[in-house]
């Protein structure tokens, strides 16, 4: 392992903008797989937004300086992540992700720096942090703005020195050489004013700066989204529909997706899920979007995501079936029961109470759903569906 740098390294060959990953690593002998596991989604859109953040992000990405992304909820700040670290030196080597929103403080330290046996009660080996699986390569850390201060403080630490302590560990256990990129829905500038954020930690990491532009800031890229997610959605025939109507499309357009990119294709995937004809019509849109196209609406107010937000995301965007991704988590008690029965709930919200169609999204053999069934009544997890009716 290698010191860490702040100097640029050699650019390397400028590789095309890249299909969006979820696995927690992508190396080079991924790269088949980015494209199937990562809803195949590339930087779609060709605004005028759209186009100036693409040309700022193959001037930047070939740098070795490390980067903030900023934007809303759901409008893709993963997705640009993945771009810089496809259009860098380090496109060849692994590529990151934790989501630092997704789990208490002690696991999130034990992610990223590793562990030793011992260390804690389960620790029943060593471990490896992320941080230093991503050596020579790019490590993505979501929701920057919701580390505590005290994880705050050993992240400018790592940064300044490159130096990984394992929890548990008396002494360093090396050094690590990797580029960071940071994310956050936040206003990290508001937080620093209210003693939330470590102003010098920002600094660290506001060396390059990349805002992602809201959905209803691009309207024009809506079509070409919604047909792109609809072409996902239907690629293995498992559904009927195949094209949006012109004036369910408008429909579409015209809404302010306060969940941007991620609530368009939330709904993308109802429709395709639960569509009965060949054409999405208008009045299959879901109510808000038929009923108040024109009515300006606001952001989401963010709140803090939750194992349920993240094992969702697994099964969604991942395509990881509920008996790789949930169920070992769930025997090895590294879930609970209320993580379960929240997964259940959202599973719900989007199949609109119908549990086959639950196991469908959590991407299920048709074989499996009594034994679904029967694991959630055995552990108490199952939810009464008709609310969601």
């Amino acid at each position: 392992m290698s010191v860490s740098s702040d100097f640029p390294r050699s650019a390397g060959r400028e590789a095309p903008l890249a299909p969006r990953g979820r696995e927690r690593e992508f190396g080079p002998q991924d790269r088949g797989k980015q494209a199937i596991r990562s809803n195949g989604a590339t930087l779609i859109g060709n605004s005028a937004a759209m186009a100036d953040l693409k040309a700022e992000i193959d001037r930047v990405a070939p740098a070795d300086a490390k980067v903030l992304i900023t934007g809303e909820s759901g409008s893709g700040k993963e997705l640009v992540a993945q771009a810089v670290h496809n259009g860098s030196g380090r496109s060849d080597r692994t590529f990151v992700a934790v989501n630092c929103a997704g789990m208490p403080e002690t696991l999130l330290e034990s992610e990223l720096f590793g562990h030793v046996k011992g260390s804690f009660t389960g620790a029943y080996r060593d471990k490896l942090g992320k941080l230093e699986l991503a050596d020579q390569g790019t490590m993505f850390l979501d929701e920057i703005g919701e580390m505590t201060l005290r994880m705050q403080g050993l992240l400018l630490r790592f940064l300044e020195t490159g130096e990984l302590q394992k929890v548990g560990a008396d002494r360093v256990a090396g050094r690590v050489d990797v580029r960071v990129i940071a994310a956050t829905n936040r206003n990290l500038r508001d937080m620093i004013g209210q003693g939330t954020f470590r102003e010098d930690l920002f600094y660290r990491l506001n060396v390059i700066h990349l805002m992602v532009p809201p959905l209803r800031d691009r309207r024009g890229d809506i079509p070409p989204l919604a047909e792109h997610f609809l072409r996902l959605f239907t690629r293995n025939g498992a559904f009927t529909a195949r094209e949006i109507a012109p004036e369910a499309m408008e429909a579409l357009a015209q809404y302010n997706w306060p969940g941007n990119v991620r609530e368009l294709q939330n709904v993308i995937e109802r429709l395709a899920v639960t569509g009965a004809a060949n054409t999405i019509r208008a009045e299959d849109l879901p109510l808000e979007i038929r009923t108040r196209p024109g009515v300006e609406a606001r952001p989401r107010r963010e709140r803090r995501r939750t194992v349920a937000d993240d094992l969702f995301k697994r099964l969604i965007e991942n395509r990881e079936s509920f008996w790789t991704a949930v169920y070992p988590l769930y025997m090895q008690r590294d879930i609970t029961r209320g993580n379960v029965r929240d997964l259940v709930r959202k599973g719900l919200e989007e199949a609109r109470g119908n549990y086959k169609i639950v196991a469908r999204l959590f991407n299920m053999e048709q074989r499996d759903y009594k034994r679904f069934l029967n694991f959630l009544r055995k552990h108490d997890c199952q939810v009464p569906f008709k609310e969601y009716r």
